[in-house]
């Protein structure tokens, strides 16, 4: 299934002039992610905010402190050439503001519409950004 997934994507990627950039944080993230996304919003419907913000920061906060690492030290050995930690600084600057905006939502403990209507367009200006100014480097798919 997922070689199905990745030969899609590439080619989807390649008609319609998708950075490599934005197929990974993007695309691969929000199907990658979809069953999470599923019981999170299961749970905010049944007014159980806390638990749907769990779901979403611990996901994200086991991927940054795991994976990342992980995949690092298993290109190593597995990989053809090894991996590094190394960012380019656009996104350094959108796990900044992700983290920055994320911290001012869940410490006042409250939560309204807007607020969820703020991190969609977070997300989508980050989106937009990727899609549009693609990192040094890296041309359109």
């Amino acid at each position: 299934m997922s070689e199905i997934f990745v030969e899609s994507v590439q080619k989807a990627a390649e008609t319609f002039g998708m950075s490599p950039a934005f197929v990974g944080f993007i695309i691969v993230s929000l199907v990658g992610a979809a069953a999470e996304f599923a019981v999170a919003f299961s749970a905010a419907r049944k007014d159980r905010l806390d638990m749907s913000v769990s779901i979403a920061l611990g996901s994200a906060s086991q991927i940054a402190l795991f994976m990342a690492p992980a995949l690092v030290l298993l290109s190593y050995i597995v990989g053809p050439l090894p991996m590094s930690l190394q960012f380019w600084p656009g996104a350094v600057t959108m796990v900044m503001i992700a983290t920055v905006t994320a911290s001012f939502i869940t410490s006042s403990g409250r939560s309204a519409w807007f607020i969820g209507a703020l991190l969609i367009f977070i997300y989508a200006v980050f989106a937009l950004t990727l899609y549009v100014v693609p990192p040094a480097g890296q041309g359109a798919g």
